[in-house]
C-alpha cells in the first residue's frame, strides 16, 4: 500500500507528488523527508470537515498584546517581579510562581496545587507558557483575557486568599514598587488595572520557554534535531492519531471546550467543567483544550491531574477515551455528560504509539 503526499510548492501552483510504500523498509524515512521541507510543503492533515484548523507555526518572542495594554520590556520586567513576589498573597508566602514554576514549563508537577494554609486546589495547575494565546483562561474558561484572569488567583480563598484593597495598600506603601509602577504607568497610586496589565505582559513573554525545542527549530526550517521516528510521529499526530482536530496552530490548541469523558459524573472527582460557567447542559464535563507545547514537562495531565504516564494517556486516546453510561437513576438526567464525537477509536499499533510519544518529546 502506498501513501501519496501532495505538497504545494511555495510561490507556485505546482503539486509535488511523493509516494511512500507502507511496506517498504524506508517508509518512515520517506515520510520524514516530507516534514524536513518547509511547513507550506508538508502533507495536509486529516481532520474532520467542520474543523477550522490552522497550520502549525513558529512562535514570536512574546504573544500578541491587546491595544489597551501594549507590550514593553519595562512592563514585562515589572510583571515578572510581581509574578515571583509572595507579597501578592495574604500570608506573604505564596507567589504566582509557587504554582507555575519556570523549570516545569510554568506548571508545578503536582496533581493539584497547595494554596493558602496548605489547602488543596480542585484542578491541576496548567502550564502558563502559552497563556498569551488563550482568549478564555482557566480549564473552564471563566478567566477571560490575561488581564481579566490575573487577579483571580490573588482573591481566591483557596489560592492566595488576599483581597484587592489590602493588596493595593501593601504595594502602595512599598517605595520600590511605587517607583517601578510610576516608571511604567506614570505618576499616581498603583491600581488593580496596572497590576493586572503588568502580570499579563510578563505572561505573554513565557512563550520564550519553547524557543529551543526541537519542534520549534523544525518550524523555523532547522530539522536536524528531529529523528525519522519523531517526524513519523508528527505525521501520525496530523493524520491517523487525529490530534490536529483539536491541537493546531502556533499554540497547538483550538481554544475550544471538549468533553473527553473524564467528568466523573456522580462519582469521586466529579467536575462539571465549562457548565459551571455557562450553565448549558451540553457543556457538562467540557474543558479547554490545553496547548501541547512543552507537554512532556507538564505532567501530570488533564484538568484533574490524574494522568501521570504519557504511554497510559495515549492508550486512553487510542481507545477513544471513556464513554460513561448512565445508571438507572441517571437515564433521564439532562446533565448526564456525553463524550465528544471528536474522539474515536484509533487502532494504532505499538510502533505507531511509540512514534507518537517520541514526537511529543520534541514539543
Amino acid at each position: 500500500m502506498k501513501t501519496l503526499f501532495l505538497g504545494l510548492t511555495l510561490g507556485t501552483l505546482t503539486l509535488n507528488a511523493v509516494a511512500c510504500d507502507e511496506q517498504a523498509a524506508d517508509y518512515k524515512t520517506c515520510i520524514a523527508q516530507q516534514y524536513r521541507q518547509p511547513v507550506a510543503q508538508w502533507p495536509s492533515p486529516l481532520v474532520d470537515a467542520d474543523v477550522q484548523w490552522q497550520e502549525m507555526a513558529a512562535l514570536p518572542a512574546h504573544a500578541p498584546a491587546p491595544p489597551d495594554n501594549p507590550f514593553s520590556e519595562a512592563k514585562a520586567e515589572l510583571g515578572k517581579k510581581l509574578f515571583n513576589d509572595p507579597k501578592l498573597s495574604r500570608s506573604g508566602q505564596i507567589a504566582c510562581a509557587s504554582c507555575h514554576e519556570a523549570d516545569m514549563a510554568f506548571a508545578d508537577g503536582r496533581r493539584v496545587s497547595f494554596g493558602h494554609d496548605r489547602q488543596s486546589g480542585r484542578r491541576n495547575a496548567p502550564s502558563l507558557a502559552m497563556s498569551g494565546y488563550s482568549p478564555a483562561l482557566f480549564w473552564d474558561g471563566r478567566g477571560g483575557t490575561l488581564e481579566q484572569q490575573a487577579m483571580h488567583p490573588i482573591v481566591d480563598p483557596v489560592e492566595m486568599a488576599f483581597d484587592i484593597p489590602q493588596l493595593l495598600q501593601r504595594l502602595n506603601t512599598n517605595s520600590a514598587y511605587r517607583e517601578e509602577f510610576a516608571q511604567v504607568f506614570g505618576p499616581g497610586p498603583i491600581t488593580p488595572q496596572q497590576t493586572a496589565q503588568a502580570l499579563a505582559t510578563f505572561q505573554r513573554t513565557l512563550v520564550s520557554a519553547t524557543r529551543n525545542t526541537a519542534f520549534e527549530q523544525l518550524l523555523r526550517g532547522r530539522p536536524q534535531r528531529m529523528s525519522d521516528e519523531q517526524l513519523y510521529g508528527l505525521h501520525l499526530f496530523r493524520t491517523k492519531a487525529r490530534c490536529m482536530n483539536c491541537h493546531f496552530g502556533p499554540a497547538l490548541s483550538d481554544e475550544q471546550f471538549h468533553n473527553v469523558g473524564l467528568s466523573y459524573y456522580g462519582r469521586k472527582y466529579e467536575d462539571l467543567g465549562r457548565y459551571e460557567v455557562t450553565r448549558k447542559p451540553e457543556d457538562v464535563g467540557a474543558f479547554r483544550t490545553p496547548s501541547l507545547r512543552l507537554v512532556m514537562k507538564t505532567a501530570p495531565w488533564m484538568h484533574n491531574g490524574l494522568f501521570v504516564n504519557m504511554e497510559g494517556t495515549l492508550a486512553f486516546y487510542n481507545m477513544g477515551m471513556p464513554r460513561p453510561r448512565p445508571n438507572a437513576q441517571q437515564v433521564n438526567d439532562p446533565l448526564f455528560p456525553r463524550t465528544s464525537d471528536r474522539l474515536k477509536a484509533l487502532n494504532m499499533d505499538k510502533d505507531e504509539l511509540r512514534a507518537l510519544r517520541s514526537f511529543l518529546d520534541t514539543l
